[in-house]
């Protein structure tokens, strides 16, 4: 069995507005001290958006840390960790698409990372999609494209989609409503 693994001090090293990063201080082995990054993330929440037609409406955007564009589904963090996760999804929704939902159904709960990070985000499936207005943050630039749930698999399986809460809501999806 695995020796013991404790937790013995946390220090703040940055505070930022969407998470926080932390030194945490672990106990292994049972004499040894090891240090560990630790991300602290307020939550997130997304929405797999369906056309009446059937194709799923995506986000594409340039992603920093990527140096790329991404396609992905819509998503945001939380204004709170207390704000209901379906408040967030239908807010992040409107507002990187232009369209809202009056229902959303929850479809998966995913950790994104991990080894070192807690972010948690939960996502919703959109139907029914009633045309809005993006209401973008000024920092962001986004176009929409619709695709079939068979194209999204396809950029899956190529590489060209690697946003895990993107493959695995996708995939989550297409499993519970089209089988």
């Amino acid at each position: 069995m695995a020796d013991k693994v404790e937790r013995v001090d946390r220090k703040l090293v940055y505070q930022g507005h969407i998470f926080d990063v932390y030194t945490d201080y672990v106990k292994v082995h049972e004499d040894r001290i090891a240090e560990w990054d630790f991300i602290k993330h307020k939550g997130a929440a997304a929405a797999v958006a369906v056309l009446d037609d059937g194709r799923l409406l995506m986000v594409k955007q340039y992603r920093n840390a990527l140096d790329r564009y991404t396609i992905e589904i819509p998503a945001g963090a939380r204004d709170s960790e207390e704000e209901p996760t379906e408040i967030c999804a239908a807010r992040e929704l409107e507002e990187e698409t232009g369209y809202r939902s009056e229902h959303l159904e929850f479809l998966i709960r995913l950790r994104t990372t991990v080894a070192f990070c807690d972010e948690l985000i939960d996502v919703y499936v959109a139907k029914d999609l009633i045309p809005s207005k993006q209401h973008l943050d000024e920092d962001e630039s986004i176009d929409l494209e619709a695709f079939t749930v068979e194209e999204l698999c396809e950029k899956i399986y190529q590489g060209e989609i690697q946003d895990s809460k993107t493959v695995a809501s996708i995939l989550a999806y297409k499993d519970k409503y089209l089988k």
